[in-house]
């Protein structure tokens, strides 16, 4: 019997307790991917290069600003991070709209909050499946 293939890696950097705890219960318990919680905003650029997931959730709006702008231009900047695959949660729709076609420049998907979380999950599985085919090519 071969081993059962290794488990996606998520990365969630958001500093709203309520969120993490729906995020962790529904990508950990339900979908059973592995889930790396990120609270603090100025780490999170070391804390996703250090980890390398296959996919990042992230809000715009952590610490009571938007600091989400700030990681994002980090992970697109640095090509070890660059490829991996992100996913803005946010309900800074405003700020979205503004940053839509950079958002688009580097295939980050916007969310907008509040979202279906079968929206979600079905954004986590193809973004995740996208990577890894690019990463065997």
């Amino acid at each position: 019997m071969s081993d059962p293939a290794p488990r996606a890696r998520v990365a969630v950097i958001n500093d709203d307790t309520v969120f993490l705890d729906l995020m962790q219960e529904l990508l950990e318990q339900e979908e059973h991917y592995e889930v790396f919680i990120c609270r603090e905003w100025d780490h999170a650029y070391e804390f996703v290069r250090d980890h390398q997931p296959d996919l990042v959730i992230q809000d715009i709006r952590i610490g009571g600003e938007e600091h989400g702008w700030t990681i994002l231009n980090l992970l697109t900047l640095d090509p070890r991070t660059r490829p991996i695959p992100i996913i803005v949660c946010s309900a800074a729709i405003q700020s979205l709209h503004e940053h839509q076609e950079w958002l688009s420049q580097y295939g980050i998907r916007a969310l907008p909050k509040p979202f279906d979380l079968d929206t979600l999950l079905n954004t986590v599985e193809e973004m995740i499946a996208a990577h890894k085919h690019q990463s065997t090519d």
